[in-house]
């Protein structure tokens, strides 16, 4: 397998993305997407990243981020969906199997929320990360999830409209 390479300390902008196990869409539900929203958020207050924009798929998430130098990007995303898999799969009880989401699996075998890899692309220019955040506003909205990106809760879409009763919080861009 070749290793993914992540280009850190550059002083830019991420965009990142990474996919629930098998593209299953363990995030479907919303407490899924809770959990994920709240372990993001811990590691936003613990590592010191801004948060530009997100948006919380079914079976994937992207995130705009901006790192502050010195920080591993790679270990940081293992870090959030580690301890978002952890408090999923403390937390199920039953099987969900008729909506899709990672199912309590024999006692002995392994629970696997996450694919491995997570992709990241350097935002060199502000333009760039304005398009990332735009991308991550219409990605429901593609997929015909939603009729319009404000439809859509789990991104960041709502704030950037000035809205204050949403998920999690979003940090300034200052391009």
């Amino acid at each position: 397998m070749t290793r993914l390479r992540h280009y850190d300390s550059l002083g830019t902008a991420r965009f990142v993305t990474f996919s629930c196990y098998r593209q299953l869409p363990a995030l479907q539900s919303d407490r899924a997407k809770e959990i994920f929203i709240e372990q993001l958020d811990a590691a936003r207050t613990k590592h010191g990243f801004k948060l530009l924009g997100y948006v919380v798929m079914p079976e994937h998430v992207h995130l705009v981020l901006h790192p502050p130098d010195g920080m591993k990007l790679g270990l940081v995303i293992r870090e959030i969906k580690s301890r978002t898999a952890r408090k999923y799969f403390a937390e199920v009880t039953e099987p969900t199997a008729s909506c899709g989401s990672p199912q309590r699996p024999p006692t002995g075998a392994k629970r696997v929320f996450w694919q491995r890899r997570c992709y990241d692309y350097n935002c060199r220019m502000p333009e760039t990360v304005i398009e990332k955040i735009n991308y991550c506003h219409m990605n429901p909205v593609k997929r015909g999830l939603v009729a319009g990106p404000g439809d859509w809760k789990w991104s960041s879409y709502n704030w950037s409209q000035g809205a204050e009763d949403v998920p999690i919080t979003i940090d300034e861009f200052q391009g």
